[in-house]
């Protein structure tokens, strides 16, 4: 694992700061370590000591710049990611009209915005373990495109779901693997590099393999626009995570400024998405929720069981495994709901199933990552 920092439990690589800002991550943690209530713990859903959490960011806040505020703030509420899904999911939901007037066309320029991002932290010796050990990247793919999508299709006809959340679950199912995947593998002590590479792996596979399972999978019930999801995916994904790694690459001195802000802008672009979905169908969700969470976090859970499950038989080592599970199991729901809003918008119900997994897979994710940290911790 490349050398890092932690900043609220965030991991980032040193290279990817300049001196200044190490320096200031560094004069960071130190102050939080006097605070004994700022803990990884803070990644749960509702971290025990939130408010006082808050209050101590406040007290550290008042001694920084305003540059050094933004990128405290940044780490804060990245580190908080499912508590603010949460938050604007509950709003959304109850008061819809606090969302309601953005129009589901936004979702897709917001989830490019998040791509683009992510362009910006990836470097050409993230894709070396390609390299250096293609079986297990040969094992976590199979295992990302043949399991998420299968039990999908098999939750699917197991809960008799109705045509358009069944839709939106095999677009979920059928996704790549969601960024935040990253974060979690180094919270639970997975391989951070294989997760990484696993990430971009899946994504560059995605124009072809997405559009192909869904026609597969769902072909049969709904008209699938194969070569209309190819341009879509290559605009919304690959292009700006193309553009990231090109800024990246030629203006450092630019992009080293605005990576520490990324968490905050990735965290609420992710959370304005799943508040339009949630708003545009507050009706809707509120008569068949349950139905819909009990689909989402079986196939989320069971994917996360089986990804370390069949890693496990190959005989992956433990960081493997857990770098493999959580990436099988974590979704880029948001690519789902931005697909089903642009290609399948005679079926509104089937981004849904989309904003649901972004919820929950953020706190699954944070109990799995302790799960495995206690195993890693073990040996």
């Amino acid at each position: 694992m490349p050398d890092g920092i932690q900043i609220l439990g965030l991991y980032t690589h040193v290279t990817d700061f300049g001196k200044r800002q190490t320096e200031l991550a560094l004069h960071i943690q130190q102050k939080l370590n006097h605070i004994p209530r700022i803990r990884k713990s803070s990644l749960l859903i509702f971290p025990p000591r939130f408010t006082r959490n808050f209050v101590a960011l406040q007290t550290i806040l008042k001694k920084m710049t305003m540059k050094n505020k933004l990128i405290q703030i940044s780490a804060w509420i990245a580190a908080h990611i499912t508590l603010v899904v949460v938050l604007v999911t509950a709003v959304a939901l109850f008061l819809p009209s606090s969302f309601v007037w953005i129009d589901t066309s936004a979702i897709t320029p917001m989830l490019g915005v998040v791509m683009f991002g992510m362009g910006l932290t990836l470097r050409p010796s993230d894709f070396r373990p390609v390299l250096q050990h293609p079986k297990d990247i040969l094992i976590g793919e199979l295992a990302q495109f043949l399991i998420m999508p299968s039990l999908a299709w098999l939750l699917c006809k197991l809960l008799s779901l109705p045509e358009e959340l069944a839709l939106g679950v095999i677009l979920v199912g059928c996704c790549p693997g969601g960024t935040a995947s990253n974060v979690i593998c180094y919270l639970a002590k997975g391989d951070v590099a294989l997760s990484v590479a696993m990430t971009g792996v899946s994504t560059l596979l995605a124009p072809i393999v997405t559009p192909a399972l869904v026609w597969l999978l769902a072909g049969e019930s709904v008209e699938v626009d194969v070569a209309g999801m190819f341009l879509s995916i290559v605009q919304v994904v690959i292009v700006p995570i193309v553009l990231g790694v090109a800024a990246n690459h030629y203006f450092q001195r630019t992009t080293r400024r605005i990576v520490p802000l990324l968490p905050m802008i990735s965290t609420l672009s992710i959370a304005f998405i799943i508040g339009i979905i949630v708003a545009h169908n507050a009706a809707s969700i509120l008569a068949c929720s349950l139905i819909v969470a009990v689909a989402v976090i079986l196939h989320n859970v069971l994917g996360l069981a089986l990804g370390y499950g069949l890693s496990s038989l190959v005989g992956s080592e433990p960081s493997k495994r857990s770098a493999i599970a959580i990436e099988v199991g974590m979704q880029n729901s948001g690519l789902a709901t931005s697909l089903a809003a642009t290609h399948f918008a005679l079926f509104p119900m089937a981004a849904v199933p989309g904003a649901m997994f972004s919820v929950w897979h953020n706190f699954s994710g944070s109990i799995a990552a302790q799960i495995f940290r206690r195993q890693a911790d073990k040996k």
